[in-house]
């Protein structure tokens, strides 16, 4: 695992969004792992300007979502699908043939949870993962307890996690669905890469169980420590509670692998 700390949260999103353009143009038809909330909107931003000025092309990858909610419809504004379109798809030249999300409609959710896992699997994988931290430690949907070995299946959200994303849903918890369709922890660490951005100081303490912390199914991000090629990009606050600080700013600042982006 690398943890990378830049001054601020733009600078956060701009590495990560950097380090997203290198892969893509190192292999046009990478297969990509994408995750959605307000961290990632950023990014996405900054990978659309990429396209329109830089050119950067969208046209051969693959993209597969890590979760949708249960009883949401592609067209529910509320919808990952439809943040996804918003956000990227609809601002890049992306096949939207080749955007992937679980069916949150799915009358046999766990017919569609296999399903997805099948459709991951016939592609070669996922290449490089985008990841957020939730405040309860959850990667994708995957609330505390779930097993490390979990795959892609339908998960209940807790009060935890619906209160984090009320915003998204005009504030009003009542409104955010109590179900959800998830990649597992397990599908998430057979990606090749994971590029995980966390920015903020209300996930200070749980960055710091994560990535420092023992590694525990109450605290499902903590299985990124068994990952061997695992970034984790932060800004200063969301890196407040971390002890090994000083040596991670010294490793990004001397590593020569990170002389382009520093």
């Amino acid at each position: 695992m690398e943890i990378i700390i830049q001054p601020d949260r733009e600078r956060a999103s701009d590495l990560a969004a950097r380090l997203i353009q290198a892969r893509l143009r190192a292999k046009p038809d990478i297969v990509l792992g994408l995750a959605t909330g307000r961290t990632m909107e950023r990014v996405y931003t900054k990978l659309a300007a990429m396209h329109r000025r830089d050119g950067l092309d969208f046209r051969r990858c693959r993209t597969f979502n890590l979760d949708e909610y249960v009883g949401l419809a592609a067209s529910d504004e509320h919808s990952y699908r439809y943040y996804m379109n918003h956000h990227l798809f609809d601002r890049v030249d992306v096949d939207i043939d080749n955007t992937h999300l679980p069916d949150g409609m799915a009358q046999d959710v766990k017919a569609e949870a296999r399903g997805y896992e099948a459709l991951i699997e016939q592609a070669g994988g996922i290449d490089l993962q985008l990841l957020g931290i939730g405040e309860s430690g959850h990667i994708g949907f995957n609330e505390p307890l779930s097993a490390f070995r979990s795959r892609t299946r339908d998960k209940a959200l807790t009060p935890t996690t619906r209160r984090q994303n009320a915003p998204m849903f005009g504030n009003r918890i009542e409104d955010v669905p109590e179900r959800a369709l998830t990649m597992g922890v397990g599908t998430i660490l057979d990606a090749r890469e994971l590029l995980v951005l966390v920015t903020g100081s209300a996930k200070a303490a749980i960055l710091a169980k994560a990535v420092e912390g023992p590694i525990a199914a109450l605290v499902s991000a903590s299985a990124l420590q068994l990952h061997a090629n695992c970034k984790v990009v932060v800004d200063e606050d969301a890196a407040a509670e971390l002890k090994g600080r000083d040596d991670y700013v010294w490793m990004f600042e001397n590593e020569p692998e990170w002389a382009a982006y520093r």
